[in-house]
């Protein structure tokens, strides 16, 4: 029997997408994702970012290399699969990687505002405080998600 292995990761590219092809030719794409979670600490609201290595094949890596950019927003649907080598000195060593089987591109937004709308900036604070209070306002419908599998 086989024991569940699926993640799913929502971040950044972290850098721009690498390409390379195997002997027989197939296409593998590499990037690094960088996934951001908030937490209440003891100077406040605290951010730590994880960098977590995907991995893709075939046409999603084809896809992947076109679509892909640093700072682009993905979410990504794979496995987990452990690499172990031994280190010129001896010592063991391994790493973590997704496989991913499904990669989503999340809609890219310009970084300008149109000059008519005025943009607001808000602390994390600030904006648990409006959570809080119940003064956000409910977010529109979100654009489509550009999906890849």
């Amino acid at each position: 029997m086989n024991n569940l292995n699926s993640i799913l990761i929502e971040g950044n590219m972290a850098k721009d997408p690498l390409v390379r092809h195997t002997p027989k030719g197939s296409t593998i794409c590499t990037f690094t994702v960088a996934s951001s979670r908030y937490y209440k600490g003891e100077s406040g609201i605290e951010k730590e970012v994880s960098f977590i290595d995907i991995e893709t094949w075939g046409q999603l890596a084809e896809a992947c290399a076109n679509k892909g950019r640093k700072g682009r927003s993905v979410r990504t649907v794979g496995r987990l699969r452990q690499d172990r080598w031994m280190g010129p000195d001896g010592k063991p060593h391994s790493r973590i990687v997704i496989v991913a089987e499904h990669v989503e591109f999340r809609p890219e937004f310009k970084k300008e505002a149109p000059a008519e709308i005025p943009s607001e900036e808000y602390t994390a604070e600030e904006l648990e405080s409006f959570a809080e209070n119940g003064e956000l306002a409910e977010e529109e419908a979100e654009e489509p998600v550009e999906a890849i599998a």
